[in-house]
């Protein structure tokens, strides 16, 4: 028998093997219609199905009320930076962003280009390690158009622990990298959207959840493909839409409801981040840059003390299963991408290796 492989890639990501087999099972003929899905007309009884269900399960696992729109669209997170604010400025009305890391500082860009975007918090002076409380950003005001977070940063390991709020202004959320990581309370955002390559599913899909009333601010003279509420009247399906990514992410859905929902993710979720957490906060080999208040349970960034021996640790663990432990180029080191789907095994078999590497190169 062959050691078990883990990717702990930041995205795209691991899935669930279970997922992985069924879509395998299905791919030359999907449930009996002679054909595989993703030869299949997105107009057929077959895909409507599949997009239906998504949906569903989406609002059940997360309690997406009806008052909310759940689109399945395309472009990636990136198409959200500029969607948003054509859709959702407004005259006079200045757009808030908590700039706390490459994606957040991206949208932000995007956002100046159509109106007046201020950020109300930046972590770049402590190089994006640390999420500041709202209650210290400068500039919060009622009078906002909205105000943007980006939920978790892949890249510096961050994570909002709580939600800022500022009353009667709608909070928009980048949740690419930790949806349905653990319970939220859906009612306190106007809208978030995720990259499905993380915690949701393949690359092609990005799930917007919108409330009507917010989408309702959208000017006439938006183009028709980037305007929210086309694909709120067709249903996601105004264009062709990524078949087969659409119906990954229903079957992950389906792999998280049989696994508890949100708070089994949440349970698992902590308990793997903790374990090796914990390990590194105890090791005299390796530390964490990320401010421990504010570290994600999604994407464990780490550093060995001796950063010379870094590509030696990577190499090694590589050769072992322990696949895509590199660090963002951008910052190097390390980082253990833990999303719902890695197995607790795979992290115990990281600290493992982490704990002999250390030992030997003491």
């Amino acid at each position: 028998m062959t050691n078990p492989v883990y990717n702990f890639s930041a995205g795209p990501a691991t899935l669930p093997k279970e997922v992985m087999l069924k879509a395998q099972a299905e791919f030359v003929d999907f449930r009996g219609i002679g054909f595989g899905l993703i030869e299949a007309s997105h107009r057929g009884p077959a895909f409507q199905q599949i997009i239906d269900e998504a949906e569903a399960d989406l609002r059940e696992i997360a309690g997406i009320p009806d008052t909310y729109s759940v689109l399945f669209l395309q472009g990636g997170a990136s198409t959200q930076f500029a969607m948003i604010p054509m859709n959702l400025m407004v005259d006079g009305k200045p757009a808030l962003y908590a700039d706390t890391g490459a994606w957040a500082a991206k949208a932000l860009k995007e956002a100046k280009l159509f109106g007046d975007a201020r950020a109300v918090f930046s972590g770049k002076q402590d190089n994006y390690t640390t999420i500041a409380p709202s209650t210290e950003w400068e500039g919060m005001t009622g009078d906002a158009a909205y105000l943007y977070i980006c939920s978790n940063n892949t890249i510096f390991g961050t994570q909002y622990h709580d939600v800022p709020e500022i009353d009667g202004v709608p909070l928009i959320a980048d949740m690419s990298s930790d949806i349905l990581c653990r319970p939220f309370d859906v009612n306190k955002f106007g809208m978030f959207f995720a990259g499905a390559q993380k915690n949701l599913g393949p690359a092609g899909v990005t799930v917007v959840v919108i409330r009507k009333d917010l989408a309702e601010r959208a000017k006439a003279s938006i183009p028709t493909m980037l305007n929210y509420n086309t694909h709120i009247d067709t249903g996601s399906m105004f264009n062709t839409p990524p078949v087969f990514a659409i119906y990954m992410v229903g079957l992950v859905l389906k792999w998280i409801k049989e696994k508890g929902g949100l708070a089994a993710m949440d349970k698992a979720n902590r308990a793997k981040a903790a374990l090796l957490y914990d390990f590194i906060d105890h090791s005299d080999a390796y530390y964490g840059p990320a401010n421990p208040a504010n570290r994600s349970l999604m994407n464990v960034t780490f550093r060995l003390n001796n950063p010379d021996l870094e590509p030696a640790f990577i190499e090694q663990a590589s050769a072992i299963g322990l696949k895509s432990l590199k660090g963002h180029r951008s910052v190097g080191g390390m980082r253990a991408s833990i999303y719902n789907a890695m197995p607790k095994a795979g992290v115990e078999k990281l600290v493992e290796f982490m704990a002999d590497f250390a030992k030997k190169n003491a």
